[in-house]
């Protein structure tokens, strides 16, 4: 089964059919949804409830998209509303979201996760989107909904703020 199948499946009344998105797309939602909130447990319930929100809008969802970059709207915004929900900020010792390389120290990498949770949330997910996930500035506009253009902009400043923090020359 395919995508566009169980998208099928589940307008005809099928709901075990969405099953299948469910287990092909969760472990990347929580990955994105943990890049967002700073730690797995939130992410874990964003994704869960961004879940139960594309099964109820599915009727909704333009076929002429992939599926996963209309989802990524969903889940970033059930995010957004958890960041909203909490306010208050957790200690950045408390994050954890880079596996060690073993090429790296973990002084580097937590200097590295350090400098990425001071950055905004919206330079932190397009730094992930395009270094952690590898995508392409034409993969991170659609999941953004956003245009090329803005996207080789704001990915510019992002750097430029992450290079400034992980140097140690803060404002």
């Amino acid at each position: 089964m395919d995508d566009q199948a169980a998208i099928e499946k589940c307008l005809k009344g099928e709901k075990e059919a969405f099953r299948y998105l469910v287990e092909r797309y969760q472990a990347q939602a929580v990955g994105h949804g943990a890049a967002i909130l700073g730690n797995r447990e939130d992410a874990l319930d964003a994704v869960q409830e961004a879940f139960i929100d594309a099964f109820q809008s599915l009727k909704n969802f333009d076929r002429t998209r992939r599926f996963y970059p209309w989802f990524y709207v969903l889940l970033r915004n059930r995010c957004y509303k958890l960041i909203a929900k909490r306010r208050e900020a957790e200690s950045v010792e408390d994050m954890e979201i880079l596996a060690p390389p073993s090429t790296v120290s973990n002084e580097e990498r937590i200097g590295l996760e350090r400098a990425l949770f001071s950055l905004s949330k919206e330079d932190r997910e397009i730094i992930t989107l395009k270094y952690l996930d590898g995508l392409s500035y034409d993969e991170i506009a659609e999941y953004l909904e956003i245009p090329r253009g803005t996207v080789m902009s704001r990915l510019f400043y992002a750097r430029r703020q992450l290079q400034t923090k992980l140097t140690g020359k803060f404002h």
